[in-house]
């Protein structure tokens, strides 16, 4: 699986456009006078790099290079919202049990009573099928209540899912989205959602669930080839201008991999904070690393000024 990459890494030749500012939506800053972002650095085998310094950071904010304040990289626990595309889609060619066994591999690397989880899910509207509890196993007994049915408004249910984690006590969090790709009925676009998120610094992950005949191109739903690969490409944007990325799983080996390789970026995490700038509007964030052969990804930039209040 390849690294995905935000508005923020440091790759010459690749540059990723921050999403357009979406029309009239309220906005949120953590704070008053500090931005706080977090920050995941692999190697080029996609292993954290533990162990790095403020020092060692370059942070670039609309073109101007600031200093850094506040910095923090002891592991420490996770709230996490995992979003489980329940629609009508997810009950062909066994979409249902695979995205289960996804969410119970990730339940699996969660530590109990160190780490915080609440269950959604979602078709044309969002609904919580088990609160924010500390007990993974909590969330594994309430799998079965997700039923498949209706439409899919997936980019709703994200931003929708996003908000609630403003209010949670773990700095390390994150939105989990376990789903067959495909948007009927959202009334956002996927560049809202990641405004949406990137402003709170909630990096959003999709776990793209492909089985049987979805593995070789086929959709036994009817979507069209050009309407699946463009859902996929804006899922992979929102992804990546949020800090997260995006991932196929399927098989076994797929699964597994997939579910260690989020919780353990989301336990890495670098916290940073700078000051935030006087200058009203949206500001591009771009944070680099003063090492060879390392890679960073952080959202791509915040909201200041007098606009930003609240969701």
């Amino acid at each position: 699986m390849a690294v995905s990459w935000t508005a923020g890494d440091r790759l010459v030749g690749q540059t990723a456009q921050p999403p357009q500012a979406p029309q009239q939506k309220a906005t949120f800053r953590s704070g008053v006078d500090l931005v706080r972002i977090t920050a995941v650095v692999q190697d080029r085998r996609g292993r954290p790099v533990l162990g790095l310094l403020p020092s060692d950071f370059e942070l670039d904010v609309s073109g101007e290079r600031v200093q850094i304040v506040e910095f923090g990289s002891d592991a420490s626990g996770i709230s996490l919202s995992l979003l489980v595309d329940d629609s009508g889609s997810m009950s062909l060619a066994g979409r249902r049990d695979a995205a289960q066994e996804v969410a119970r591999h990730l339940m699996s690397w969660l530590e109990a009573g160190r780490d915080e989880v609440a269950l959604l899910g979602f078709d044309k509207s969002l609904r919580t099928v088990q609160p924010f509890t500390t007990q993974p196993s909590a969330v594994v007994a309430r799998l079965a209540e997700l039923q498949p049915y209706g439409l899919t408004s997936l980019y709703d249910a994200i931003a929708e899912a996003a908000r609630p984690l403003v209010a949670r006590p773990r700095p390390r969090r994150a939105v989990v989205v376990i789903t067959d790709g495909i948007d009927t009925a959202s009334v956002m676009s996927a560049p809202e959602v990641s405004r949406v998120a990137s402003e709170i610094d909630v990096p959003v992950y999709v776990i793209a669930v492909r089985v049987g005949v979805d593995r070789i191109g086929g959709m036994p739903d009817m979507v069209s080839p050009a309407a699946a690969a463009e859902s996929q490409a804006s899922l992979e944007d929102l992804a990546r201008w949020t800090g997260g990325a995006m991932f196929t799983a399927g098989t076994p080996a797929e699964t597994s991999l997939v579910a260690q390789r989020i919780l353990t970026e989301l336990r890495h995490q670098y916290l940073i904070a700078f000051e935030a700038s006087p200058r009203a509007g949206w500001h591009s964030l771009t944070v680099g690393v003063r090492k060879k052969n390392v890679f960073v990804r952080a959202r791509g930039g915040y909201m200041a000024g007098s606009n930003a209040g609240s969701l």
